[in-house]
């Protein structure tokens, strides 16, 4: 059985993608920040798949060298997950760029010597939309030639981080020499959304969908934000095909929605299904800038207020034949996931 190694194994999307390996047959090598992890990772697994417990876990951080050459050394196949996801400002950019562009080319190296076939990189449409956030356009596509300007005044943190630590990831791949050269596939989701396996909130798509469930004071007025969604079941089987199909390598993956889907959308199922605390009230754009201010958070969220952003999923679509869970199911699967929480 080929082994797959799964950087972040413990997030959102990585334990997805655990659950997607071990269904199709795959060995699964995770790592951890902190291997104190290590049983709620298992027990979300097994409530998926009957895994026999038989995971591999080690504990790596994404700035230290130490130990990822030696980890993912037996791995054909390596799903680098792991990269830090906050709307919130850093008050030091380097908080989310180093983690994102060192962590990314620290394993890109590991799998170089270790002779991994194919690496997948897991990026963010974010890295094709800043045009559309420079631009003076409330609505606007992306497809897989869209690039967002790291440069760019009218973008956060995060848009920066993922979009240069993709660009570092094709200018390695672009510049190999020699026998050793491995493959790569970028997949580029929207904003995620679909059930968690732990119950875990401690990330932003949950948190945010926690505070629509219970009334936050942060969600008490729906932002006026349209992106292009994705299911994290999807995320996770593009991550797991992109790995041996021939079609993926080299490309830009996007298992979104085509449309762009409104917070507002999303509160309003939401609300019509019974979670009565739900807000639907629209936050008036002053406002929001007003906030930005103030807090943090806001302003990181500032970039795509107004903005409605859609994904051209074709090439995605086609090479896999696949198409999105619907996304009425992603938004009740995902708060029927947590609603033990409310």
């Amino acid at each position: 059985m080929e082994k797959v190694f799964v950087t972040g194994i413990s997030g959102y999307i990585g334990h997805q993608c655990a659950v997607e390996l071990l269904k199709n047959g795959y060995l699964v090598k995770g790592s951890l920040r902190d291997l104190g992890k290590q049983q709620e990772v298992i027990n979300g697994i097994n409530k998926e798949v009957d895994s026999g417990n038989e995971e591999e876990f080690v504990e790596l951080d994404l700035l230290n060298d130490d130990g990822w050459d030696d980890a993912v050394n037996d791995c054909k196949y390596i799903l680098h997950v792991a990269s830090p996801f906050f709307v919130k400002e850093p008050i030091n950019q380097d908080e989310y760029i180093k983690p994102a562009c060192e962590g990314t080319l620290r394993v890109l190296k590991s799998a170089q010597k270790a002779k991994v076939k194919r690496v997948v990189l897991t990026s963010s449409v974010v890295s094709m939309m800043g045009k559309i956030y420079d631009s003076n356009e409330d609505t606007g596509t992306v497809d897989a030639k869209s690039w967002t300007d790291p440069n760019s005044k009218n973008i956060n943190t995060y848009m920066k981080s993922k979009t240069l630590a993709e660009k570092a990831a094709w200018d390695f791949i672009d510049n190999q020499t020699g026998d050793s050269s491995i493959e790569m596939a970028v997949v580029c989701p929207g904003a995620v959304m679909g059930p968690t396996l732990t119950g875990n909130i401690n990330g932003q798509s949950l948190e945010m969908m926690h505070r629509m469930l219970t009334g936050h004071f942060k969600m008490s007025m729906i932002p006026p934000i349209g992106l292009p969604m994705s299911d994290v079941r999807d995320i996770a089987k593009i991550h797991v095909l992109a790995m041996t199909e021939e079609k993926a390598k080299g490309m830009r993956l996007i298992p979104t929605t085509s449309k762009a889907y409104s917070f507002m959308e999303v509160a309003k199922i939401l609300k019509e299904n019974g979670y009565s605390k739900v807000s639907t009230k629209k936050g008036p754009v002053f406002m929001i800038k007003l906030m930005s201010l103030f807090d943090k958070e806001v302003k990181g969220m500032l970039p795509m207020v107004g903005k409605s952003v859609s994904a051209d999923n074709t090439e995605t679509r086609e090479i896999f034949d696949w198409e999105p869970i619907p996304f009425e199911k992603t938004i009740l699967d995902c708060a029927n996931s947590i609603k033990n929480q409310i």
